[in-house]
């Protein structure tokens, strides 16, 4: 399908236009896609990776030629200075052409599409402004994000429960953890951990689990984490004094102390490993 957007940019109007509308390319990956802009002053026709027609007016007439000329079959309007009238003419000229419209102020438009891509849009507010056949598209769902703010945010995890693990709870945790997919692992051990085999076999091909053995860098790789799940120990005393937040789990019975203490501040402690709890107190952070 040949697509024709058309937006202008520049000193008075700005780049969000054409910026979003990049966006909105991207979404038709096996068509065509072509842009139509006015050669204003301080415009970014230079950064559209498509091909860009340059317009001497905002005519009807000459958008219309445009159209037969490219042989386009839906035609994209992102423009304040398109209204309406020009709309319902423009679909009077080429009954064919299938045309969307983009819209951030709940104005009247005759087009097959409307889409009003803001997170404040509610579809109710265009009742009697579009034909009853038009497809309405808004709020959230439909928001254009360029890629750097459209990207899953991905969380570091530190988990620390003794050099020895003495209630082999590492693998359990990490179970506990594998149906996210946005987050990186950072799993301190030691050496004299005896159950270090089983726990190489399962990390080691799983990309985003680190071990780290007998480390002398623990205070600078929990500034870096998220947050940390470590036993109700000195680690609680030691993530307090550097406020990072954490899940304790309870492992022995000298930490009761701690536990208690935890519990009545309302830290996220758990009496002893259970992974649904765990679960929930995790997606509390995400």
């Amino acid at each position: 399908m040949n697509i024709l957007i058309r937006a202008d940019s520049s000193n008075t109007i700005g780049i969000g236009h054409i910026m979003r509308d990049l966006v909105l390319a991207k979404q038709f990956p096996e068509d065509c896609v072509c842009f139509a802009s006015r050669d204003l002053s301080g415009n970014i026709i230079g950064k559209i990776p498509y091909k860009t027609h340059l317009l001497e007016t905002n005519s009807l007439e000459e958008l219309s030629l445009l159209i037969l000329q490219e042989q386009i079959e839906m035609l994209i309007i992102d423009h304040y200075e398109i209204d309406y009238k020009f709309e319902k003419e423009l679909k009077r000229k080429h009954p064919d052409l299938k045309l969307m419209v983009l819209d951030d102020t709940y104005k009247k438009h005759s087009c097959d599409i409307l889409l009003n891509h803001n997170i404040y849009a509610h579809k109710k507010e265009y009742k009697n402004l579009v034909p009853k056949a038009c497809e309405i598209r808004c709020g959230e769902k439909y928001t254009l994000l360029r890629e750097e703010f459209s990207q899953e945010k991905r969380f570091k995890i530190l988990i620390a429960m003794g050099g020895a693990d003495t209630q082999k709870l590492n693998i359990k945790i990490l179970k506990a953890l594998h149906k996210y997919e946005n987050i990186d692992i950072t799993l301190i051990t030691t050496r004299a951990n005896a159950n270090l085999a089983t726990l190489q076999k399962y990390v080691q091909d799983r990309l985003n689990i680190s071990l780290v053995f007998e480390t002398n860098e623990l205070a600078t790789l929990a500034r870096e984490s998220s947050f940390a799940i470590i036993t109700p120990s000195v680690l609680a005393n030691e993530f307090f004094a550097i406020k990072v937040p954490f899940i304790a789990i309870q492992t022995a019975p000298n930490q009761e102390y701690m536990y208690r203490f935890l519990k009545k501040k309302h830290y996220k402690v758990l009496k002893k490993f259970n992974a649904k709890e765990l679960a929930a107190l995790v997606k509390e952070y995400m």
